[in-house]
């Protein structure tokens, strides 16, 4: 598979060291010397310096050979021109833009339908949202991710030093507990991703990766002595296009909010289109603000200005100052493994969603969701079991299914299974599967040529 992408940023950056690892074709088109530099020197892929909207660029960089190109760079215009160029060259090539302003919302139709078009459409900000929305909502929970038509429901947690799981080995929950575990996909212990068996004893800081039902969450979560508290009261800092959808979707849960903005016009544009929220003009790092406001009655505080470094001091700033709850925004990854360590458990990246919205595209057969997790050691996918696969028919732990990858959950029809390994997959079900970056390659070759349904 061939794949070009236009643009050499973070997005462009990691989605071309991602595929990189798994042996395809890359090229990387981008204007700034400097970011395609970046790319040659740590990636082995092909670059080209110059205007991906230009169409002598893009029939350099290989167009018409490509069977995906992703547009991707900070310019909505810039990925929309790509993908127009590309189309008038290469119809059979499919086009992929990331498209962050709310100004064409309401035009992702008419792109991917009229000629020249654009097969998808991404805006990750709106993804951003639904995932600041279910940390707000799990208790405890780090990142979170929805499967099978969001029946299934894939959470990572950190285990409290309080917690009485601490120590227990992961065949020995229901003698603890009495309740049943579920399925535990992945433990993370000091930077490393494990895929732990029965005999494994979670330990206290691990941070644990399961499947539930979604029906079923708040009874897995209190397993790990995680409890439901009410969301009331929410502070936003920063009222740019994520603050804003965020505003918009709590003032329809009825929770009240307040959105800390330093511009003034774009205060007047909040105050004009919100409702409820209470919209304020002043700097969210500003602790006498903070104070004024009650920073530390609020249940969550979510922190997502166009500036990582503020969000990352305004953050620590309100927990410092009592906030109980804090969600972070970040763009650069190198960030990501420093944020536990500040005590900043809980964060957000439009590009990582940016990202695993478009592995889903990537991905060879019948996939239907993709989500890389945990600074991309990992991806958890779910595909479609067909009836000519090695995979159906036969008990899992018959399966060779390659080192480091799982199955964690299987839908048929309207029922949800959490497997085992005398489960069976039928034809037509939808399976979610877990694997560590390195068994990526090998699971995607097995699935797409040999058992071909993935």
């Amino acid at each position: 598979m061939k794949v070009l992408i236009v643009g050499a940023g973070e997005v462009g950056f990691h989605i071309a060291s991602h595929l990189a690892r798994e042996n395809k074709d890359v090229v990387v088109v981008d204007k700034d010397s400097a970011a395609i530099r970046r790319v040659s020197d740590n990636i082995d892929v092909q670059v080209v310096n110059g205007s991906g909207s230009s169409p002598v660029i893009l029939q350099e960089a290989g167009i018409k050979e490509a069977e995906i190109l992703l547009a991707v760079t900070d310019s909505d215009e810039t990925n929309l021109g790509a993908c127009l160029v590309a189309d008038l060259i290469s119809p059979s090539t499919k086009k992929i833009a990331r498209i962050r302003h709310a100004d064409y919302d309401g035009y992702h139709e008419i792109f991917r339908e009229q000629a020249p078009h654009i097969d998808t459409i991404i805006n990750p900000d709106i993804e951003v949202v639904k995932t600041i929305h279910w940390l707000m909502n799990v208790p405890g929970a780090v990142e979170v991710g929805e499967f099978a038509d969001g029946r299934l429901v894939f959470v990572g947690i950190y285990l409290d030093g309080s917690a009485r799981l601490s120590g227990v080995r992961l065949s020995d929950i229901y003698s603890r507990t009495g309740k049943k575990s579920p399925l535990i996909s992945a433990v993370v212990r000091e930077e490393e991703l494990i895929i732990p068996r029965g005999k494994h004893r979670l330990k206290a800081g691990d941070l644990i990766y399961f499947i539930s039902k979604k029906e079923s969450l708040m009874e897995s979560l209190s397993i790990f002595d995680k409890q439901v508290e009410p969301l009331n009261r929410v502070m936003i800092v920063g009222g740019g296009s994520i603050g804003f959808r965020l505003a918009s979707l709590l003032e329809g849960d009825s929770v009240h909010t307040k959105i800390i903005e330093k511009n003034p016009d774009r205060c007047s544009t909040l105050a004009e289109n919100l409702n409820k929220a209470v919209v304020l003009h002043g700097d969210g790092s500003n602790q006498e603000l903070l104070r004024e406001e009650n920073v530390q009655d609020m249940d969550v505080v979510v922190t997502l200005t166009d500036d990582e470094e503020t969000n990352i001091l305004t953050s620590l700033l309100a927990k410092r100052m009592g906030a109980p709850k804090t969600i972070t925004k970040i763009s650069k990854f190198s960030y990501f493994p420093l944020m536990s360590m500040i005590g900043l458990e809980q964060v957000v990246s439009p590009r990582l969603s940016a990202i695993n919205t478009i592995l889903l595209h990537i991905r060879t057969g019948k996939v239907l969701a993709a989500k890389s997790i945990k600074g991309e050691q990992a991806e958890v996918m779910e595909a479609v079991a067909l009836e000519t696969s090695d995979i159906v028919g036969k008990p899992l732990k018959e399966i060779a299914i390659p080192r480091g990858a799982l199955v964690t959950g299987i839908m048929r029809e309207n029922r949800i299974i959490i497997p085992t390994g005398e489960s069976v997959i039928a034809p037509n079900d939808r399976i979610i599967i877990f694997a560590k970056k390195q068994a990526i390659p090998q699971v995607e070759k097995i699935l797409a040529v040999k058992l071909e349904y993935f």
